[in-house]
């Protein structure tokens, strides 16, 4: 009987560890609430669903053209309706900006970027970065005029003049009611930066521009998928908000439509797992209204986007007149690049994790492997990385071990009380506890080291599927450590377990049933005993679920694991073998007993319970 409560505390750690890999899969799904409100917006989606279908499975449309400009009656027709705006000319076209990094064009049709290219990225396929192309994203003002016309800046044209100050490129956009009087769009191009300062201001509109009704701000976004896998894509593809003095929040990655209403906005992050586009101000968004609605129904190569963004607010009048001074970041979700922008704080966009986890992850998993990587091999960094972590943590190990040993010696005497009381419940547990206090020995201090490290191994969970260091990195077999490996692609596809063959999680599980196999393998050659876990079962189990769960997840993620249980079975072995001397164990424990024990509270508490509770029950069986 003890020999498997020898080997449980083992178990109990590794089932605990796992139970917070299934938290995690699962920690984002919708509450009961969020149900609720799903269910309510059911009709609403279902009118939408095949508007969706088209949109996420075609290539994106080009922006509407508000006016042919070849015909005069057209342009006439558009002037009459923009009211005063018709001063501007009416020209299509786009105006450049680049630097070594991005690459922008800005529509003279709404003055608003029409696309955004990484300069030195590419997706899986080898395609370049986008994450404004062909009509995904639009970003408008709305407003109403003195004489009383609805105008959107998405059908005014504006007049296009790029300058430099000094290295900074500018690009001033104008929607004119005379030459001195207009809305502009300033963009501000800085060299080697993916951060552009961008303002937005009026100028002799205070006649123009009705002062009575809002001016809204309008940013609506399609994330363009990027990854080999878009759903392990879009478990990373969030709206993150800086809001109400500084907090950091994120809406659902899972449910079909997240929408929340925000005050004091900083900025607004639509995060496309490794890439972003960013909109911050200086001067916060008072009142935010946020959507972001999941367009991914399941695993397929022809979904080109993964989430749909939208953002609404308002900006008000200063005088009559807007100025709202803003930046755009177009860039990489990497932390030594928004780590630049710290008066911005852009670098709380990355997902780290939450508490204590996610700050293992920034300051010192992040840190720690982009030293090891700036001079090994992505893959031996990873290695050698959990080489030092299960190192760190053999102390930990080692007691968890200790107290499987001495289980193991208190195991004669413990048998002897089980059959002493077999028919007594009460009276055997309360002897075993004093056996347990007067050895020195605490059966749950074989679980307590498995709590300890869950820290670590939910930073790590969280570390390698957004590390940008580990994108588009190959090791051995794997073509990015970001994302899974393939050495075979299915004619089919498995649910739960995709297309294709993974073999950094098949290593990895086969390392976690031999692990399981030296602390439960004489476990299970006893009889199962009623009310104890079936070890047979959980030894096969737990290797099959991280088979299934891990084949879509990064191949770094899977390395770390298979390594991190070849070294703990190197570990374990070396301490059962090499280490503890259980002679030297059983002798030290004899001596405890020798010394006399002063109960805790807690322990005299218990004692006290459970003898009032045997009492009362000789009592009742006098009765």
């Amino acid at each position: 009987m003890e020999e498997k409560k020898l080997d449980i505390n083992s178990i109990i750690g590794f089932v605990l560890i796992f139970g917070i890999l299934v938290f995690m899969f699962y920690q984002n799904q919708p509450t009961p609430e969020e149900l609720e409100a799903q269910k309510a917006e059911q009709e609403k989606i279902e009118a939408e669903a095949q508007k969706v279908e088209e949109v996420t499975t075609t290539e994106p449309q080009e922006p509407k053209k508000i006016v042919d400009t070849a015909d005069s009656t057209a342009v006439a027709s558009y002037k009459n309706q923009v009211g005063a705006f018709g001063f501007t000319s009416v020209s299509e076209g786009t105006t450049t900006l680049e630097n070594e990094l991005l690459y922008l064009e800005v529509a003279n049709q709404g003055g608003q970027i029409v696309e955004a290219k990484m300069k030195n990225f590419v997706t899986y396929d080898s395609i370049p970065v986008f994450l404004v192309k062909e009509g995904n994203a639009n970003f408008a003002l709305n407003f109403v005029t003195n004489d009383n016309r609805t105008l959107s800046t998405t059908d005014l044209f504006f007049e296009p003049n790029l300058s430099k100050n000094g290295d900074t490129q500018v690009l001033s956009m104008k929607a004119k009611v005379s030459e001195s009087q207009f809305l502009e769009y300033r963009y501000e191009m800085k060299p080697n930066d993916y951060l552009v300062d961008f303002t937005v201001r009026s100028q002799g509109l205070n006649g123009i521009i009705s002062g009575s009704r809002p001016i809204t701000l309008e940013w609506d976004v399609k994330g363009i998928r990027h990854n080999k896998s878009v759903q392990y894509e879009n478990r990373y593809t969030r709206l993150t908000y800086n809001h109400d003095g500084g907090k950091v929040s994120k809406l659902s990655e899972s449910s079909d439509l997240d929408e929340e209403t925000e005050v004091d906005v900083k900025w607004l992050s639509y995060r496309q797992h490794f890439f972003s586009s960013i909109l911050a101000t200086d001067d916060h968004f008072k009142t935010v209204d946020l959507s972001s609605k999941n367009l991914v129904e399941e695993e397929s190569k022809e979904t080109l986007f993964t989430k749909d963004y939208s953002t609404k607010t308002t900006l008000e009048l200063k005088g009559g007149e807007l100025s709202q001074s803003m930046y755009w970041y177009y860039g990489p979700t990497d932390v030594k690049i928004l780590d630049d922008y710290k008066e911005l704080g852009l670098v709380d966009s990355i997902p780290f994790g939450w508490g204590i986890f996610g700050w293992i992850n920034r300051y010192v998993f992040t840190p720690f492997y982009g030293f090891l990587s700036s001079f090994l091999p992505y893959g031996i960094a990873i290695i050698i990385m959990t080489i030092v972590v299960r190192l760190a943590l053999s102390p930990v190990t080692y007691k968890s071990y200790l107290s499987q040993a001495k289980m193991k010696v208190l195991k004669p005497e413990i048998t002897e009380i089980n059959e002493k009381h077999k028919d007594n419940a009460m009276k055997k547990q309360q002897e075993t506890m004093k056996l347990y206090n007067k050895a020195g020995v605490s059966p749950m201090s074989g679980c307590i080291p498995a709590l300890l490290q869950l820290p670590i191994f939910y930073a790590l969970f969280m570390f390698f599927p957004t590390s940008f260091e580990l994108r588009q990195k190959s090791f051995l077999w794997a073509e990015d450590l970001s994302s899974y490996d393939t050495i075979f692609n299915l004619p089919f596809s498995i649910p739960f377990y995709g297309d294709h063959v993974s073999l950094f999680p098949i290593l990895a599980s086969i390392a976690i049933f031999f692990y399981m196999t030296l602390t439960t393998g004489q476990t299970m050659q006893m009889q199962q005993q009623p009310g104890m876990p079936n070890m047979k079962f959980i030894m096969y189990l737990s290797p099959l679920m991280m088979l299934f769960f891990f084949n879509n997840y990064a191949s770094g993620l899977s390395l770390y694991y298979f390594v991190s249980n070849l070294i703990t079975i190197f570990i374990m072995l070396a301490i059962k073998n090499y280490i503890l001397d259980e002679d030297k164990i059983h002798a030290q424990i004899q001596e405890n007993k020798k010394k006399p024990k002063k109960e805790n509270k807690f322990q005299r508490k218990m004692r006290e319970m459970m003898e009032q509770a045997e009492a009362q029950k000789k009592t009742g069986g006098r009765r």
